[in-house]
């Protein structure tokens, strides 16, 4: 909290008390405060953005806590506000320790304050934050000279979100299509089923998964594990998934089951205007034709480690760290698939 609060008010100089009482009150309770229903958030944005300028740059601002300010400058560069209104509506949860973080964020308001970190008079910011406590600390709007200066124009998004706007963007941006098809690679434990979920909760998609094409029993020979790449049952996804998608018919597929080591049930889909594909080998090379937009989520190794062993406990890990991570490695490194894809997030 001390460095970001300080490098907000740096990042601001005409900033008021009254616009870090917003920026400690956003931090704790994000934007619970200001939902009601989705179709008048969606006419607050668009009545907004009239007043955007249309050649500002996107923005997203980190706070401190799990939200961001998220910019309307975005959908100059094709986010639709249905989208945005969307994220909005989905990040108003309730915050359960809501007053106790306000609580901890004015202590350190006050201490910076104290020691002069602040651009304000210490006497004059503790006159105004007695007076907002005094109030029960209630959402405020920004002071009229931060609204003068610098025109804010966003909404607080959860972060669970917010650092994927560039992909909401380009979805949005080929809404005119009549379906498209999305890929998410990366590395074991980048995030890659989460933001497959996230797409899905925003979108109504389809997804699926490439862990549903594992290499059954009989396809595992040292000849197929040589190939780069060929840890995957491409030809059962490709014949099942994509080619069904490319003609816009039903989906009717057989997921591996590792339990049994077979594949199990048929499971029917029907399309959907989007299709979100993920999973490591979702974007090898065989499969490009057929994706409108390819993800990859790039992971730190150390982090890499940390992920899978919290996930999967270290037995499990073993196997990951001694056989699999090195398969993905090699299918990376030599395919280029972080260097062909269209969006590059690090995690």
């Amino acid at each position: 909290m001390n460095e970001n609060l300080i490098n907000y008010c740096k990042a601001y100089p005409k900033i008021q008390p009254q616009d870090v009482f917003k920026y400690i009150f956003h931090s704790a309770f994000g934007c619970e405060h200001l939902v009601s229903d989705e179709n008048t958030v969606l006419e607050y944005i668009r009545h907004e953005y009239e007043n955007v300028s249309k050649t500002e740059v996107p923005f997203t601002e980190r706070l401190d806590g799990n939200y961001s300010r998220v910019y309307l400058s975005w959908m100059n560069s094709g986010l639709k506000p249905q989208t945005l209104a969307k994220l909005f509506v989905l990040s108003a949860k309730k915050e359960p320790d809501g007053n106790a973080l306000l609580e901890e964020k004015i202590e350190t308001a006050k201490k910076l304050a104290k020691e002069g970190n602040l651009p304000f008079e210490e006497s004059y910011f503790q006159k105004c934050l007695d007076e907002w406590c005094e109030k029960g600390h209630p959402a405020v709007h920004h002071s009229d000279v931060f609204r003068a200066e610098y025109r804010p124009a966003y909404r607080v998004i959860a972060n669970k979100y917010a650092p994927f706007m560039r992909l909401f963007a380009e979805i949005d941006n080929l809404s005119d299509k009549e379906s498209m098809i999305v890929a998410i690679e990366g590395g074991s434990a980048s995030g890659k089923t989460t933001l497959a979920a996230i797409l899905k909760e925003v979108y109504d998609c389809n997804v699926f998964h490439m862990d549903d094409f594992f290499l059954r029993p009989e396809q595992r020979t040292p000849s197929r594990f040589a190939e780069i790449g060929g840890n995957v049952d491409r030809e059962r996804f490709s014949e099942e998934i994509l080619q069904p998608l490319l003609k816009k018919e039903t989906v009717n597929y057989r997921p591996f089951e590792c339990s049994t080591q077979t594949l199990g049930d048929v499971i029917s889909v029907m399309p959907k205007k989007l299709t979100v594909v993920e999973g490591v080998y979702s974007t090898h090379p065989a499969f490009s034709k057929y994706y409108d937009i390819s993800v990859f989520l790039d992971i730190d190794p150390e982090q890499q480690k940390e992920r899978v062993l919290r996930r999967n406990g270290e037995k499990l890990a073993k196997r990951f760290f001694d056989e699999w991570v090195p398969l993905e490695n090699r299918y990376f490194s030599g395919t280029d698939i972080k260097g062909r894809s269209d969006l590059i997030f690090d995690v």
